[in-house]
């Protein structure tokens, strides 16, 4: 248990700095997506800079587009099953190797095996590029990849912010397309974006830039999708809100009190559960977007919640 006036307090503290940093750089929407790449895998951004663990190994895995990279993050004996992870950063940063961290700490708390997909980014390769690389990856990890991991079937699915919504599009695409329920027991979705054509958290929110702000949720989707009208937008292969949400595996939906994003994940909770699904909602006070990146005591309470559903996902 962790002293909760104590966690509250350095959560506040954490949102002031991270407020007063923001302002001293540009909003990722007013800069090339490129330097905002190399500033966050050079330690250059408010997030902690990528650790690249010595025991991580690559895989190439084909796909439609050619091949899709996978990070492998594997325990040290046998497994207990496989996690496919899929990062986050607007569909426009991040990287399947800079996770390391935080994924190692998956995997030494779970048993599983940690598997991140290098989809392919936006704007240089927008919709639906990313979605479709996820689907290959699933495909490839369900068909051949538990068997060249050592792993047993037991196989959960998740991610953070875009990779959030590209878990659950994966999950859509799998059972639509191929017939496939029930290959994957659990899904951990991370303060995840399901409705594109924005939720009134969202809308909001305005110019308040704390990690994400209305125009750069704005530009994000801009950059994955094109210019399209709001009904276009919520085609379900876009915005997962709108999909039918029936036969998918237990759902923990995770999302600070002060994300911009807490409407999708209280409104995807309540569509998951409603639709005949298992599904657990934690909301984290005084928390912002991306709040499990950082060495806070409610972050570390967050991670910790992801790890119990998954180790009870996978017993």
């Amino acid at each position: 248990m962790i002293d909760e006036e104590a966690a509250l307090a350095e959560a506040r503290a954490f949102n002031e700095e991270l407020a007063r940093q923001l302002e001293q750089q540009p909003p990722v929407h007013t800069i090339p997506p490129a330097v905002s790449r190399h500033a966050r895998r050079d330690g250059r951004s408010v997030f902690p800079q990528p650790e690249f663990l010595p025991q991580a190994r690559e895989l190439m895995v084909a796909a439609r587009s050619g091949s899709v990279r996978m990070r492998v993050l594997a325990p040290e004996g046998e497994s207990t099953g496989v996690y496919l992870h899929i990062h986050g950063g607007g569909w426009v940063l991040g990287e399947c190797d800079e996770q390391d961290t935080r994924l190692w700490s998956l995997v030494e708390s779970t048993g599983l095996c940690a598997v991140s997909v290098g989809y392919r980014l936006a704007p240089e390769h927008p919709y639906p590029a990313a979605p479709d690389d996820c689907e290959d990856a699933a495909l490839w990890l369900l068909e051949r990849g538990r068997a060249e991991l050592g792993a047993p079937d037991r196989v959960a699915i998740g991610g953070e912010s875009a990779g959030a919504h590209l878990a659950v599009t994966t999950l859509l695409r799998l059972r639509d397309r191929h017939g496939v329920t029930g290959a994957f027991h659990a899904a951990n979705l991370v303060y995840g974006v399901y409705d594109l054509s924005m939720t009134p958290s969202q809308r909001n929110w305005g110019d308040r830039y704390l990690v994400l702000s209305t125009p750069i949720m704005h530009w994000f989707g801009n950059c994955f999708t094109g210019d399209r009208d709001p009904e276009e937008l919520r085609d379900p292969d876009l915005s997962p809100l709108y999909a039918d949400l029936r036969d998918l595996p237990p759902a923990l939906f995770s999302v600070g009190e002060l994300d911009p994003l807490l409407d999708d994940s209280l409104f995807m909770a309540a569509r998951w559960w409603a639709a005949g699904n298992d599904a657990e909602l934690r909301v984290w006070p005084e928390c912002v977007h991306g709040f499990n990146a950082f060495e806070l005591m409610l972050a570390e309470a967050s991670l910790e919640a992801q790890y119990e559903f998954l180790r009870a996902a996978a017993s």
